[in-house]
Formats: C-alpha cells, sequence, structure tokens
C-alpha cells in the first residue's frame, strides 16, 4: 500500500505532481491548511502561496513528504 503524503491523504507520487504544478500546489495548499484549522497559515497561503512557498512546496514534498508549513502551529 502507498504512502500517504500530505495533500489529502493522496498517495506520495499524485502529491508531488500536485506540487510541480504552481496552480494545484496553491489550491491544494491553501485548502489542506484550511482542513486542518489553521486559519491565519491558510490565509497567508492564499496570498504568499505563489511565489517562494511553492518552491519550498515542492522540496518539502519531495524530501519529507509534507508541505512546507507556514506557522507550524
Amino acid at each position: 500500500m502507498a504512502k500517504k503524503s500530505d495533500y489529502f491523504g493522496l498517495g506520495y507520487l499524485v502529491s508531488v505532481i500536485l506540487a510541480i504544478i504552481p496552480v494545484t500546489s496553491w489550491i491544494c495548499g491553501v485548502v489542506t491548511r484550511f482542513s486542518e484549522g489553521k486559519i491565519i497559515a491558510g490565509i497567508l497561503r492564499l496570498f504568499l502561496g505563489w511565489n517562494i512557498i511553492w518552491i519550498l512546496d515542492l522540496i518539502f514534498m519531495i524530501l519529507s513528504k509534507h508541505i512546507f508549513r507556514i506557522l507550524p502551529i
């Protein structure tokens, strides 16, 4: 069975593919943070998630199988 990753419990390969595409990475990152109940982190991703955070998400997804946490609270 494939190990679950950060985007909605999808498999690692699917999550990496979603993280590679900037628009889906941005949308999935915002939705993931809101679904975790992290409202402030979701708002920050909504406004800042299309630039350097996208690159950090991609790196973190490949290396640790989780998205970059702006606010790890």
